[in-house]
């Protein structure tokens, strides 16, 4: 997005889902950090991977599996789960989901 007059959005309307695939759409990027909208399809999936930042999870719509160090957790619409920088973790869809991805560089 650009540097534009502030705009009121509807998270959950600003990414759709997509028959078999993830689909992201970036809703701020800057040298701090980014913020990141997601949409799963049920059984898709990010491989575990680490990232050097910290980054905070909201669950918009459905719910995932977030496993974090090899620990898994179940988060729904309205919770949130922080991923802390250099540990192992992957995201499933059980079912469809949305969620808001905020990373801060620091």
């Amino acid at each position: 997005m650009d540097d534009s007059p502030a705009q009121v959005s509807r998270l959950v309307d600003l990414v759709g889902y997509q028959d078999g695939a993830v689909v992201s759409r970036t809703v701020l990027k800057r040298p701090a950090g980014n913020v990141t909208l997601f949409a799963f399809d049920a059984g898709q999936e990010l491989s575990e991977h680490t990232a050097p930042y910290d980054a905070l999870v909201q669950v918009l719509d459905g719910e995932a599996e977030i496993a974090i160090a090899g620990r898994p957790h179940r988060v729904r619409a309205g919770d949130m789960i922080v991923m802390p920088a250099n540990q192992p973790h992957a995201v499933r869809a059980p079912a469809r989901f949305k969620m808001l991805l905020t990373m801060i560089r620091s």
